[in-house]
C-alpha cells in the first residue's frame, strides 16, 4: 500500500509498526526518522497541499486531529474521496489503539497487537517505579511563551509526568490545553520549569526568558535552577516516542528510581 502521512507523530506510528517503507510522502514537520527525508513534502501539517496529496495517488492517507487547525486537511481529503484514517489521541493508552488501528488497516493485525503490548509493558514498568516514589515533585510544562499555555489533566503529559515520579501542576483542569496567567504559575510555584515551546528549535529554547518574568526568581523551580530545556519532538508528539521522552525526564527527576530503565 502506498501511505501518505499528514502530521508527525503519524509518520512515526508508522516507523514503530515497520511500515515506514510504505510512506511515498510525508508532512514538512516530520523529521524522524532521517531515513524518510527524501520523499516528498506534501506541506506543513496544518496547511496540506491535499492536491498535491491527490496527485500522488495514494492508498491511504493517516490524517489527525491532534492538533487545533487540522481539520481542514480532512474536509479536503472527503472532498476527493482519498481514502484516509483519522487519528485524534489524547492520552498514552490511545496511542496504543492507534497502533492497532493502523496495523488493522494495513493487515499487519499480529504486528500491532505485539507493538502496541511492548508500548503498554514499558508504561507499566514506569508506572510500578513511580507507584513506589514517596516525595513526588510538582512540574509545570510550557507549551507556549507568550501568552503562556500549559497541558491539561487530558493530556499525555499529565500521564508522563506521573510515570517520570512527579505530576503537572495543572493536571486539575480537565482540558487538553490551557492558557495560564503569571501569576496562577507563581502561586503553585512549582519544584520544576519544562519549556518544550511546540515548533521552536531546541536552540531558540532560552531560558533566560524565564528569568526575566515579573516575580519568577522567587520562585523554587528558578531559586535552584531546576528550568530544564525539552526536545519538543519527544513531548508534544502523541507517538510511542513519547517513552524516549519519558525516560529522560525520569532519570531527571530521580536518577536513582529509574537508572535501570532504558
Amino acid at each position: 500500500m502506498k501511505i501518505i502521512s499528514l502530521c508527525p507523530s503519524n509518520t512515526e506510528l508508522c516507523t514503530y509498526l515497520g511500515i515506514e517503507g510504505q510512506l511515498i510522502a510525508i508532512d514538512d514537520y516530520s523529521d524522524w526518522p532521517e531515513t524518510l527525508q527524501h520523499l516528498p513534502k506534501v506541506g506543513p501539517d496544518l496547511s496540506i497541499d491535499i492536491d498535491h496529496v491527490e496527485s500522488l495517488k495514494p492508498d491511504l492517507v493517516l490524517a489527525s486531529l491532534s492538533v487545533p487547525g487540522m481539520e481542514k486537511n480532512i474536509e479536503g481529503l472527503k472532498e476527493r474521496n482519498i481514502p484516509h484514517i483519522i487519528f485524534n489521541p489524547q492520552s498514552l493508552e490511545d496511542i496504543a489503539k492507534d497502533l492497532l488501528t493502523l496495523g488493522e488497516a494495513m493487515d499487519l493485525k499480529e504486528k500491532a497487537e505485539e507493538q502496541a503490548a511492548k508500548f503498554r509493558d514499558a508504561i507499566l514498568q514506569y508506572k510500578n517505579i513511580a507507584d513506589k516514589i514517596e516525595t513526588k515533585p510538582s512540574l509545570y510544562w510550557e507549551w507556549w511563551p507568550n501568552p503562556l499555555f500549559s497541558p491539561g489533566g487530558v493530556n499525555w503529559l499529565s500521564e508522563i509526568s506521573t510515570l517520570a515520579g512527579g505530576y503537572n501542576l495543572f493536571e486539575d483542569v480537565d482540558m487538553a490545553s490551557i492558557q495560564v496567567t503569571s501569576e496562577e504559575v507563581q502561586k503553585k510555584d512549582p519544584d520544576h520549569i519544562c519549556l518544550a515551546w511546540v515548533g521552536v528549535p531546541l536552540r531558540k529554547v532560552n531560558p533566560a526568558l524565564v528569568k526575566k518574568r515579573q516575580g519568577w526568581n522567587d520562585m523554587k523551580a528558578v531559586r535552584n535552577n531546576h528550568i530544564h530545556i525539552m526536545e519538543e519532538p519527544l513531548f508534544c508528539r502523541p507517538s510511542p516516542r513519547l517513552l524516549d521522552g519519558l525516560s529522560i525526564l525520569a532519570k531527571t527527576l530521580h536518577p536513582e528510581a529509574y537508572k535501570g530503565m532504558p
